[in-house]
């Protein structure tokens, strides 16, 4: 249990890790949703509008499949130079290409160097996520009770909801306040312009924190892995696969209810743009009490259960949320997202404790960003591709449902693979650091 001295430390570290990953998924979210709303007609003109999507989707699956070269640097840096350092890094990173998208000019005015600089830039985002997930889920479990894992890491995991609420907000907000032509011509910019002041306000929080105790730890037992990729890759290989595939349904259905949803919405339903965001805004409100709430829920419960039984409920939703939106009926659609991201909330939030306890505390930050990243490659890179280009091939949700199924049970498998926390894990605290090295390190 944490001593009560180390609360205010624990409070620090909880708050920087949440708002951090928020700024850096502020970074991320405004980049999905122009992608689906604005960026295939300024980036990748075309006749055919079905192909203009597509190429503005796969600029959205780089951010994804540059996400496990910063999982490899920046998780190794976790565990060799320390979390802190790492998580200031990557929010300036990924802030410094979230501002330049903001001041690129689009495909009419300097032609195809605009889609190459956009594709660059987004590249460097996804390192900059790759590199962020392991280091704030650490910063924030790592100064916790580690029986209350499930709750601490989900400060990590609070981030992207809390991003994508405040990026589709500031696009809503965009949207009623200009017209369409306004918001095509630039003001689609200011939300990305904004990512200035938001980096500044994390840089700030970021600073004032101090290193884990874990990693402090290993400092001064001078246990810091030499090698920790080939480590978790020789060491851990099982469990490492674990992590990575008990991902992909998360992926996949925050995919499907927070970016597609919007083309679908759009495209298919008839629906405007803002009351599509509308409803991707209700259920990314409700995630914010719930994704703490399911972490919490995991440290009473068995967590791979808690994920489990998520993780089959989601295999079965889009097969009940296709027919009931098919009409057209807003209210239908609203409930439809939220039922479907209270789903995702219930395996988010266990998620990043399940994740980083495959690991030996060492190895965790590169562990744990390896899955991370590894997993949004096969997971979300792909989804909104797959899904735009099954429903024009189809012209039916069917496929989608099947392919959310497909997702569900991968998932399952993975958790299947897995293994729960060690029972005997003891709380490290700050005090700790300074006699028992070696205890707070096999500990945390």
């Amino acid at each position: 249990m944490n001593k009560p001295e180390n609360a205010g430390a624990v409070r620090r570290a909880f708050f920087a890790s949440l708002t951090g990953t928020a700024l850096e998924w502020y970074d991320f979210a405004i980049y999905s949703a122009a992608a689906a709303l604005v960026f295939g007609d300024l980036f990748f003109p075309s006749e055919d509008p079905t192909t203009g999507t597509l190429l503005a989707f796969s600029t959205y699956a780089v951010g994804y499949v540059s996400r496990p070269l910063g999982g490899f640097v920046f998780g190794r840096l976790g565990d060799r130079i320390g979390r802190k350092k790492v998580l200031i890094t990557t929010l300036v990173l990924i802030g410094a290409a979230t501002l330049l998208i903001g001041l690129l000019p689009t495909y009419g005015s300097i032609g195809v160097t605009a889609p190459i600089v956009l594709v660059l830039l987004r590249f460097a985002q996804g390192i900059g996520v790759g590199g962020e997930w392991g280091g704030a889920v650490l910063l924030s479990s790592e100064f916790g009770d580690p029986r209350r894992r499930g709750f601490y890491a989900s400060a990590a995991q609070i981030g992207p909801p809390a991003g994508n609420l405040l990026a589709n907000g500031v696009l809503a907000a965009l949207g009623a306040l200009l017209s369409e032509d306004e918001f095509l011509s630039w003001g689609w910019r200011v939300a990305f312009l904004l990512s200035g002041v938001l980096v500044a306000f994390g840089l700030w929080i970021r600073t004032k924190i101090e290193e884990t105790p874990v990693f402090k730890a290993m400092e001064a037992e001078h246990n810091r892995p030499a090698a920790p990729i080939k480590e978790v890759l020789t060491t851990h290989p099982r469990l490492l696969a674990a992590a990575i595939l008990s991902r992909v349904a998360p992926d996949v259905l925050y995919a499907l209810f927070t970016v597609f949803v919007l083309t679908y919405a759009t495209g298919e339903l008839g629906m405007s743009k803002g009351s599509a965001l509308a409803a991707v805004l209700i259920g990314s409100s409700l995630q914010i009490l719930l994704i703490p709430l399911a972490g919490a829920l995991s440290d009473r419960v068995n967590r791979r259960l808690v994920y489990g039984v998520s993780a089959a409920l989601a295999g079965v939703w889009p097969f009940v949320f296709f027919p009931m939106a098919s009409g057209g009926n807003w209210a239908l659609l609203a409930l439809g997202v939220v039922v479907a991201l209270v789903l995702h909330s219930f395996m988010y939030g266990p998620q990043a404790a399940f994740i980083a306890e495959q690991f030996d505390p060492r190895l965790r930050s590169t562990g744990s960003s390896l899955a991370y990243t590894l997993a949004g490659v096969i997971g979300g890179a792909v989804a909104p591709l797959l899904f735009t280009a099954l429903l024009d091939a189809y012209h039916s949700w069917v496929p989608l449902a099947l392919y959310i199924a497909i997702a569900a049970a991968v998932t399952l498998t993975g958790l299947l693979m897995g293994r729960d926390a060690p029972a005997e894990e003891a709380a490290p605290t700050v005090a700790d650091t300074s006699v028992g090295p070696k205890s707070a390190v096999t500990t945390g």
